[in-house]
């Protein structure tokens, strides 16, 4: 009876019960709020590296530089942090001793730590800048990876180009081009160039990890694996072989080129109509070509040629031997020819897609022009004989005997 079923539903009342509906049963439980759908994923899988990586490599740093508190560690820590192999000479009793730096194992242990460094700060410029750029722009997977990678490149050129200017504005290489073989090997740096090169070579030993770290995708792997070899072959290779000035004076105007590229993609994420800056970058990419290969081959083909201590001593740090002159010339004219061939097929395929998307609009207005002409209005056929809008007939033609 109606009774019965009221006294049920006021015995088995929940607060979340709807009228009329069916008592619960008397072992039934309600969940009184939503299940968290993000769970935190197994620890060392995967997408947990992942998601921790910054905070890893944070407290691995952070325990190098508290070992510097310890007199036991401090021995060993140094190595990690400072930069070593300091060579100091004095002139005379009363001048300030002049400080240099050369290269040596130990620099190994200064990139990993740089190296940590720069994974830091990759993360920090993701979090705190990109990301929240993104969530206003709203890009696809393909642009959101392709913003990231425009956008962590655009600081680090815009950094490496303001450091690398003022050291050569400090030092006479952009008006003396002959101390770029002058006084060779030139075996002794002053600290801003040595440091200089640590910090470059850090850099992109850490853009291998970041391919993982970031989840790039397969398809972009081959492309940044190539840039990320070539840089870390040519700028080892400046740092080994004592051509640390022509490798920072080549480096320079290379870094302005593909800063202002990175920084017009980004603009042009942001707005579709900004594209003024690809022309600029496209004019200074050819300039930054043959700047490049006209010191290489003046360097190399004549100005070590003709230096008077030629040979070859791994003690001295002297490499100039012909063999090893051919081999850098080679390496460096097949990379910008690799990047002149790069540079000249995406300018051709741009062209071919700004053409492609001009010649069918002026079809499409075409076809419809031809058919409004030729296509009469149906409204006035009846029966497949054309009536004329005031209603009379049209006028019969007489046949012709035959």
């Amino acid at each position: 009876t109606v009774r019965e079923v009221r006294r049920l539903l006021r015995k088995n009342h929940h607060p979340f019960s709807v009228p009329g509906a069916l008592p619960r049963p008397s072992g039934a439980t309600t969940t009184m709020g939503l299940r968290r759908k993000n769970k935190s994923p197994p620890v060392l899988s995967h997408e947990f590296v992942i998601q921790n990586h910054a905070d890893a490599v944070s407290c691995l740093a952070m325990g190098l530089l508290l070992g510097l508190m310890f007199e036991v560690t401090a021995k060993y820590v140094i190595i990690f942090i400072t930069v070593q192999y300091n060579v100091t000479y004095t002139t005379d009793d009363k001048s300030e001793p002049i400080h240099f730096y050369e290269y040596g194992p130990k620099d190994i242990a200064t990139i990993f730590f740089y190296m940590l460094i720069a994974i830091i700060l990759h993360a920090v410029i993701q979090e705190y800048i990109l990301d929240k750029i993104n969530r206003r722009l709203h890009l696809s997977k393909t642009k959101h990876s392709k913003f990231n990678e425009s956008g962590q490149l655009a600081f680090f050129y815009l950094f490496s180009f303001a450091w690398g200017t003022s050291i050569l504005t400090a030092e006479e290489f952009m008006t003396n081009p002959t101390l770029l073989w002058k006084d060779y090997p030139h075996s002794r740096m002053f600290f801003q160039v040595k440091f200089f090169y640590v910090c470059q070579i850090a850099y992109w030993f850490h853009a291998l990890p970041e391919l993982y770290f970031q989840k790039i995708r397969k398809e972009d792997i081959p492309r940044q694996l190539y840039y990320i070899c070539l840089y870390i072959a040519h700028i080892c290779g400046a740092y080994v072989l004592n051509l640390q000035r022509l490798g920072l004076i080549l480096l320079v105007p290379h870094y302005l080129v593909e800063l202002i590229f990175h920084a017009s993609r980004l603009f042009y994420f942001s707005d579709e109509n900004k594209q003024k800056g690809f022309t600029l970058w496209a004019l200074l990419f050819v300039m930054a070509r043959l700047l490049t290969l006209t010191l290489s081959v003046l360097t190399f083909g004549f100005g070590l040629a003709r230096v008077e201590n030629p040979g070859f001593s791994i003690a001295d740090g002297n490499f100039n031997v012909l063999t090893v002159r051919i081999s850098c010339l080679a390496a460096i004219c097949l990379t910008q020819a690799w990047m002149m061939w790069k540079f000249i097929n995406f300018q051709l395929k741009k062209w071919r897609e700004h053409i492609q998307n001009q010649i069918p609009k002026k079809k499409i207005t075409y076809t419809k022009s031809k058919s409004t002409k030729k296509e009469p209005n149906r409204a006035n056929f009846v029966n497949g004989a054309v009536k004329l809008e005031d209603g009379a007939s049209p006028r019969t033609r007489k046949s012709k005997a035959l």
